[in-house]
């Protein structure tokens, strides 16, 4: 994957890249955490699979998705928002409706930002947190014997995705967890209430495997998983047996459901709500060649880097 490749290029170039790996970087002698998110139709997004107005939301929303996985207080966000020249003023005005209804209901202020010409819509969208608990979440904070959990369900978005793509009726849950999505800032809030170590957090945006994948990577530990134990929506199971599709490919391989995937010790989940974290697997021994071991009833299989390159979502070459 050409994204790897650039970010090993990037690391390399840069004489301080301690701030490189997570989808946060901690800035100390401040006390806060900035995120950055970039939006390119055609390859994150159609207009002719949403509108403004739920554009606007959603390029809110995976920012503030990577600052619950930073388990930190959202507080600043800038856009820059780059637009072909026979963009009207309606989009505009609903592109930041949607921004403004959301950094509403999150208590988010939009701060500054940017417009340019571009030949496709692009947004680009700057978050700022405020550190709030002594720990900190990064994806290489994985240790052995520690219980994987799940946040919400699985699979929805892409699914919904999968029905406005190739014009299928689907039910209303998937097409707005696609449009939609929530950021899991009230669930950040109480799993930051209830640790007292650093521990790792990724939210689900490139998908499930890509994030246990990645937090394997990071942590140089191997992780195991029992597929059947993610959450799934029974809106999900009916479409994907009226359109003969196994919906386990969009559990494990759909993007853009954002919810969180934590590792955390067996004790700290003992005092967690199970209604709100689902355990789904155990970090395994010190393996400097990340897998990820999923178990699907009697059946299980390994995810190296050759499998995962080949089903992860690639930002420079999959478009939807």
């Amino acid at each position: 994957m050409k994204e790897f490749e650039f970010l090993d290029i990037i690391s390399n170039q840069l004489s301080d890249n301690s701030y490189i790996g997570d989808d946060c970087a901690f800035l100390d002698d401040l006390g806060i955490f900035v995120t950055h998110d970039t939006l390119v139709e055609n390859i994150h997004f159609t207009m002719y699979t949403t509108s403004a107005y739920m554009l606007g939301r959603k390029s809110v929303a995976v920012n503030l998705s990577d600052l619950a996985a930073a388990l930190c207080e959202p507080e600043y966000i800038t856009i820059s928002l780059s637009l072909p020249s026979d963009t009207d003023n309606k989009f505009v005005s609903e592109f930041y409706r949607g921004v403004n209804d959301i950094v509403s209901e999150y208590r988010v202020k939009v701060v500054g930002g940017d417009i340019t010409g571009a030949e496709k819509i692009t947004v680009s969208v700057c978050a700022i947190g405020k550190k709030n608990i002594p720990c900190i979440s990064s994806r290489k904070n994985a240790k052995k014997g520690d219980v994987i959990l799940v946040t919400g369900q699985h699979g929805n978005s892409s699914a919904g995705l999968y029905a406005l793509q190739n014009f299928l009726q689907a039910d209303d849950y998937l097409i707005n967890s696609h449009l939609n999505p929530k950021p899991r800032l009230y669930e950040s809030k109480i799993l930051s209430q209830n640790i007292d170590s650093n521990i790792a957090v990724i939210d689900s945006s490139d998908g499930l495997i890509d994030a246990l994948y990645r937090i394997s990577a990071a942590s140089k530990h191997s992780i195991e998983i029992d597929i059947n134990k993610v959450p799934v929506s029974t809106e999900l199971i009916e479409f994907s047996k009226i359109n003969n599709i196994d919906y386990k490919n969009f559990v494990m391989w759909g993007a853009e459901d954002y919810e969180l995937v934590i590792t955390v010790p067996e004790e700290t989940y003992i005092n967690l709500d199970k209604n709100l974290f689902t355990q789904i697997g155990k970090v395994q021994n010190k393996d400097f060649s990340p897998v990820v071991s999923v178990q699907d009833g009697k059946k299980s299989f390994k995810i190296n880097r050759e499998i995962f390159e080949k089903n992860a979502f690639n930002h420079f070459g999959n478009k939807i």
